[in-house]
């Protein structure tokens, strides 16, 4: 079996280490079956500190392929991946193209490979937010569409699919494998850290991206006057992303109580998780990485994907609003939750998935 991953952004980095890894071991248990993958970034994030130094400090294969496609609008960087992978693959002929998440270069990976009748495999499919004015909301579902693979990270992703019709398919193959994302969380964090800066004290750890947030002026503003509040009493640590940086500048945003640094590796971000108090994001990955490290969390957004998070009570929405952000801030501080329910499988999502993919062709 050839598989083609496809990975551009860096949650994406995070997950194909997980499966790749999962892969080597499996051709290493079982040398007869022969499994070989091939790896397509798109270079939708091209940004050293967001991009090369996962693939250095993750230790996944180099790139078989890169596209250098990034910092255009999601027609056009949607369209050229498109392009460009569907010439790869008419050249590579994989049996299975794999997609990760949610982004443009999961949408381009899936529609490619679906055109030229490739089978796709979605790893976290089923997620919803409902909110069809989010670019992710549109590629989840356009991609849950064309995948024959659906494996999902949760029994809501399941229930999802469920009520979308996705069982009454003799196409799909759906399984509910755990969060890929935990294997991760799992298998790195005792990775040594080499944080330039040691962060004294306790501080919340805040991230700011969404372009529904980075892009509205009233949100953003709304956001960073809510976190200098914050920082009058409590420390704030911001690893602040390229677009947000461009955009607080562009708008003249008072930052002068947020303890900025440059956008950090994910060994970096788990020690900075490892050590805060609380978690301030508008991340879907850091929502859930929050959970797995025990630490609650004020989400940036009017909802989530993960609604588990919400109805387990240590993850509150509080939008862009400066009250509700304070408030939320002052709940999490003051109340102590319980985290022992595992909401995120066993942490062998990734030998999973490898296992049903390697059955799935001898069916």
């Amino acid at each position: 079996m050839k598989i083609i991953t496809v990975v551009g952004a860096r949650p994406q980095f995070i997950k194909a280490a997980v499966v790749s890894r999962a892969i080597k071991q499996f051709r290493e248990y079982k040398p007869s079956h022969h499994m070989e993958e091939l790896i397509i970034h798109t270079g939708q994030h091209y940004d050293s500190n967001m991009s090369e130094i996962f693939f250095e400090q993750m230790c996944i294969p180099r790139p078989n392929y890169q596209l250098s496609i990034g910092g255009l609008s999601h027609g056009a960087m949607t369209g050229r991946m498109l392009e460009g992978i569907e010439i790869i693959l008419k050249e590579e002929m994989p049996e299975l193209v794999m997609v990760y998440g949610d982004t443009n270069s999961t949408l381009a990976g899936a529609l490619a490979a679906a055109k030229l009748g490739i089978s796709v495999a979605h790893v976290e499919a089923g997620l919803r937010s409902n909110n069809f004015s989010m670019p992710e909301e549109i590629n989840r579902k356009v991609v849950d569409q064309v995948s024959k693979w659906l494996f999902c990270p949760t029994t809501v992703a399941i229930d999802n699919l469920r009520n979308e019709g996705f069982f009454s398919s003799t196409y799909h193959r759906i399984h509910n494998v755990g969060d890929v994302m935990y294997d991760a969380a799992l298998f790195y964090a005792n990775f040594n850290s080499k944080l330039k800066r040691k962060i004294e004290g306790p501080f919340a750890l805040v991230t700011v991206h969404r372009a529904e947030n980075v892009d509205n002026v009233n949100r953003i503003r709304s956001i960073f006057n809510a976190l200098n509040a914050i920082g009058e009493d409590y420390k704030i640590v911001l690893p602040m992303h390229p677009r947000t940086l461009k955009q607080i500048k562009k708008m003249d945003i008072d930052s002068r109580n947020i303890h900025i640094i440059e956008p950090v590796g994910y060994i970096e971000m788990l020690s900075l998780l490892k050590n805060a108090n609380f978690v301030i994001t508008d991340s879907g990955g850091l929502q859930k990485e929050a959970y797995f490290f025990k630490k609650p969390c004020v989400v940036l957004r009017e909802e989530t994907e993960w609604v588990e998070l919400i109805n387990h009570g240590s993850t509150i929405l509080a939008g862009a609003s400066f009250e509700r952000i304070l408030s939320a801030v002052t709940r999490v501080q003051n109340t102590k939750f319980d985290f022992s329910t595992s909401l995120y499988g066993d942490g062998n999502a990734g030998s999973k998935i490898v296992k049903l993919l390697a059955e799935g062709e001898m069916v």
